[in-house]
């Protein structure tokens, strides 16, 4: 995956990674967006190991990793799907061939985009990974979340990382300093509170999810999940009715960076 990055509309600069074009994998783009606090490193080798398949892009949401993090403006889920529009547009995969994976906030904001652009057809897949869009209020874990998040110490990073995850030895110290280097970039705890209160007191609507019902959907949960329980993935499935659901056992909120071979695999059946 190759480093880049792009100025949008309004001189914002965006940072993403994506795969190189090869005129022997297949012309379907698949675009991945992480979660609350998080940037498209979190998704590991996933990207770079379906880009021998498809054209595969990992975004910096704007006001997380490396891209830009105005203070002049609300992170809202409005706001955001917005954003991400504007960079499929901008980097060219607007022909109604990418997929979007979005894991957490990532996911709200991919169902989001999906919603607002039915009858464009923008969106050809959908994977929602232990998604937001469904919380009335935030959990106690997004509570403890937040507050490490804008009272950043080592030990309370720690231990809410160790409790997103199924085993806790599975968090190791460059995971947790890295989330508080980003933390520390000017704008980012800004972007931070002000995207968990919007995504956290407001829901994608269960008559505007059914809007998107014919859109081959694939649901993934940590089955361990303490921050958005199991409960949620359900809510998805009952309005997505065709939607396939995976639940990984022996993983918590990001299933993906537990156990990457088997979300890989699932993924690429799904796509292919």
């Amino acid at each position: 995956m190759q480093e880049k990055s792009v100025i949008l509309y309004g001189g914002i600069k965006v940072r993403y990674l994506e795969s190189e074009k090869n005129p022997l994998v297949s012309d379907k783009h698949i675009l991945f967006i992480h979660g609350l606090g998080s940037s498209a490193d979190r998704w590991m080798d996933i990207p770079d190991a379906l880009s021998r398949y498809f054209h595969t892009v990992a975004v910096d949401i704007i006001g997380f990793g490396g891209s830009d993090k105005p203070i002049s403006i609300d992170y809202t889920v409005k706001k955001l799907q917005q954003f991400i529009v504007d960079f499929i547009t901008n980097i060219g995969i607007d022909d109604g061939k990418t997929s979007l994976v979005g894991h957490s906030l990532g996911g709200y904001i991919a169902a989001e985009v999906a919603i607002e652009n039915t009858k464009r057809d923008l969106i050809e897949r959908l994977v929602l990974i232990d998604s937001s869009g469904m919380l009335e209020k935030p959990t106690p874990l997004l509570e403890q979340y937040l507050d490490s998040a804008i009272n950043t110490s080592y030990d309370k990073v720690k231990s809410v990382f160790e409790q997103l995850v199924a085993q806790s030895w599975r968090v190791i110290p460059a995971l947790i300093d890295s989330f508080i280097k980003r933390m520390d970039l000017p704008g980012a705890r800004h972007a931070f509170e002000s995207a968990f209160y919007n995504s956290t007191t407001t829901q994608i609507g269960l008559e505007r999810l059914k809007l998107i019902e014919t859109i081959p959907t694939l649901i993934i949960w940590g089955k361990k999940d303490n921050l958005i329980p199991t409960e949620h993935s359900k809510l998805f499935k009952e309005v997505l009715k065709n939607a396939d659901l995976e639940i990984i056992e022996d993983a918590g909120h990001a299933p993906f960076s537990e156990k990457p071979a088997i979300v890989c695999e699932i993924l690429h059946t799904f796509f292919s």
